[in-house]
């Protein structure tokens, strides 16, 4: 899947899941390692999880690889790898 089309689909995923102050950031002229830096916010550690789970999902089912998740533990600040896409979740104090 393309880089664009990858994007969408995470924005589309954090939105119907309710993810706040979501921001999608082009970095692909001023990095190699990412096309789209996507930044979202949650209003609690279980909705923080619910939104990164909802997107590792919905990019599997594309057929896209999901090369790590990183913070799940405390879930105040989670990280999704998705090649190139990285998405950002966190609560909004973090």
């Amino acid at each position: 899947m393309k880089a664009e089309k990858l994007k969408d689909l995470v924005i589309t995923a954090l939105e119907d899941m309710k993810g706040k102050d979501i921001t999608c950031l082009d970095i692909s002229k001023i990095t190699t390692i990412t096309d789209f830096m996507i930044v979202a916010t949650g209003t609690s550690s279980r909705h923080v999880k619910s939104l990164t789970e909802e997107v590792g999902q919905k990019s599997k089912e594309a057929g896209c690889s999901v090369y790590g998740m990183e913070g799940q533990g405390q879930a105040e600040w989670i990280l999704v790898d998705l090649g190139d896409v990285v998405v950002h979740v966190m609560q909004e104090e973090s």
